[in-house]
């Protein structure tokens, strides 16, 4: 009976993970109806999805409870909808990018982050993802929110899609054990800023942020880049999750 459970248990899982998909139609159709708040609320809840089904896959043994789904290959399907193509339509919208470029610049986002989520190679044995790991659904909500230039976010936009190719080491936030004590809490309390920013975003006065807000906003990806860059040039291999337990 307890088989049966956590056979059962596996499934839903994986039926938790494909339901980002249908979120993703969500924000999709929030992009499609200038519904701009609710598409950064969705992409968000996107996100959480996507937090919370690996730790809880891996605490039910998926791969060998639920084998007939591969959770890995449809994580990927996932993710690519919901954190490249749906924020790179978002970004379309709302004519972020020069209007002289901004389809070559969004074909180039889709090419370059379909060939990161084919790469053999996308982590490393402790967990650090090689190039830039395709969270555009983060990235396009901060360019949103400091209101960058479209130039500004041209320039930034094709350097991190160009890094997706790259051996340059990013986090994954709850998989890496080097300084996890401080990734972990700091990526909730960057999630939660930027849902509570995207919750008062109104269409006519953009998103009302504050001093604290902003402080956070810029303080995490800077603290990511500065691991990343200790990890990447630096750094060495650390143990894995497993050997660390």
């Amino acid at each position: 009976m307890k088989e049966r459970t956590i056979r059962s248990a596996g499934y839903a899982l994986h039926v938790m993970t494909a339901s980002g998909a249908a979120a993703g139609l969500l924000a999709l159709q929030a992009v499609i109806d200038g519904n701009i708040r609710g598409a950064l609320i969705w992409l968000l809840i996107c996100q959480v999805l996507d937090g919370l089904d690996g730790p809880i896959a891996r605490k039910i043994d998926v791969v060998f409870n639920a084998p007939r789904v591969d959770g890995f290959v449809l994580d990927l399907i996932v993710d690519y909808v919901t954190c490249v193509v749906v924020p790179i339509a978002l970004m379309l919208r709302l004519k972020m990018l020069p209007e002289d470029f901004q389809t070559l610049i969004a074909a180039l986002v889709l090419l370059l982050s379909a060939l990161w989520f084919a790469r053999t190679d996308i982590d490393t044995e402790d967990h650090w993802f090689n190039g830039f790991p395709a969270v555009w659904n983060l990235a396009v909500p901060t360019f949103l929110i400091f209101n960058l230039s479209q130039q500004k976010v041209a320039v930034i936009t094709v350097l991190l899609a160009v890094s997706q190719l790259t051996n340059i080491k990013f986090p994954h936030l709850v998989r890496v054990v080097k300084w996890r004590f401080v990734t972990l809490p700091f990526g909730v309390i960057y999630t939660v800023t930027l849902f509570i920013l995207s919750w008062n975003y109104s269409n006519s006065e953009g998103i009302r942020t504050s001093q604290l807000a902003d402080c956070i906003m810029i303080a995490f990806p800077i603290y990511i880049g500065v691991i990343s860059f200790i990890r990447t040039f630096i750094g060495t291999e650390e143990v894995s999750e497993f050997e660390a337990s």
